[in-house]
């Protein structure tokens, strides 16, 4: 007689048994299975994306608490060929020829936390803390007019809170709908705030963009064993503000910042049940920054719109699950516009515990 398990066979003296599922059936004379209990109903689980942040997808059951440190690393440079002058023909130039180079790295090390408040409905907070270093080197033909700078600045962040609520129970194997709710402080040094010397220029780099935002957004999750589909849509709006502020000879008096539509896509792949890697893509469009200036002789005012932003990065994540309880995530973005960063590399453990 053998006992039969889920592709296991066990030698033993006992009726032959077989497990069908999650149901045990018996054999009869003829080998054909006879059911002896029912199969429990199969239920339905909201998929997991781990390696990519900020995605909205990824809920925490009721009275679970999720604390996320977090590591980010940002690399941004700039390399510029400009001409200053007349161009008569193509290989007849007066004037000035002058090479930009800057260099732009960015730290971050943050602790987020997420609470399971029920099945459907969880809580974000998120508290970063900054340190950026510039480098800026300006050639020309003529050596006498080079510069280099050097400048940097550390502090405390923009907190952000969000909530998270998943929409339906995403039954018979449809997609999975979350809507999000996210909001960013001014806790952090805005660019209006640093200090700057006789000439307005800043001596330090400003921690915190310096206006509120509030971001509503839409996250789709579809199942495909082994693979999660997700798409992400939202709209950043960026608050405006009454800046007054004097730098060197000119007033900054409000600032309205561009909002932004946010989307991502892509598609999260489970390679064995510990390991999973996630491919994607996200693009911000940035619009344009209004800035009112007055002048402080005349008390005239004028208005000056700056340029609109395409910001778009190719993702990479893997994740592993060390344990039950915790999770390695290391996730890469590469910038393939060129307002966006060259390269961002994101470490994440997030480790969970029951409170409630």
């Amino acid at each position: 007689m053998k006992l039969i398990q889920r592709g296991f066979t066990l030698a033993c003296g006992l009726a032959p048994l077989a497990m069908a599922g999650h149901a045990w059936a018996q054999t009869d004379s003829n080998g054909a299975i006879d059911p002896v209990g029912q199969r429990p109903p199969p239920v339905e689980e909201a998929p997991e994306i781990q390696a990519i942040p900020d995605i909205g997808g990824v809920l925490t059951p009721k009275g679970r608490l999720v604390i996320e440190p977090e590591f980010q690393y940002s690399h941004a440079s700039v390399n510029r060929l400009t001409f200053n002058g007349v161009e008569i023909l193509e290989t007849l130039q007066i004037g000035l020829l002058a090479a930009e180079d800057i260099d732009r790295d960015t730290f971050t090390a943050s602790v987020t936390g997420r609470l399971g408040v029920t099945d459907r409905l969880e809580l974000e907070l998120r508290v970063p803390y900054l340190y950026r270093d510039d480098s800026a080197n300006f050639g020309s033909e003529s050596p006498e007019f080079d510069l280099e700078s050097t400048e940097s600045g550390n502090g405390l962040g923009d907190i952000e809170l969000a909530a998270h609520y998943q929409i339906n129970s995403g039954q018979g194997g449809g997609p999975f709908f979350v809507g999000n709710l996210r909001y960013k402080s001014t806790t952090g040094t805005g660019p209006f705030d640093v200090d700057r010397d006789s000439n307005g220029i800043e001596r330090e780099l400003a921690t915190g963009s310096g206006f509120h935002s509030i971001e509503p957004s839409l996250t789709v999750l579809v199942p495909s064993a082994p693979a999660v589909y997700f798409a992400n849509l939202g709209y950043l709006f960026n608050l405006e503000d009454d800046v007054n502020e004097t730098i060197g000879e000119v007033r900054v008096k409000e600032v309205d910042p561009g909002d932004a539509v946010r989307m991502s896509l892509g598609m999260s792949y489970s390679i064995n049940p510990r390991s999973s890697f996630t491919l994607g893509y996200k693009n911000d469009f940035i619009q344009e920054t209004d800035t009112t200036f007055v002048n402080t002789e005349t008390g005239s005012t004028v208005t000056q719109s700056g340029r609109s932003l395409n910001v778009g990065s190719m993702l990479l994540g893997w994740s592993y699950q060390m344990s039950d309880d915790s999770v390695f995530n290391l996730g890469l973005e590469f910038g393939v516009t060129e307002d966006a960063p060259d390269t961002t590399l994101t470490l994440r453990t997030p480790f969970g515990l029951n409170v409630f």
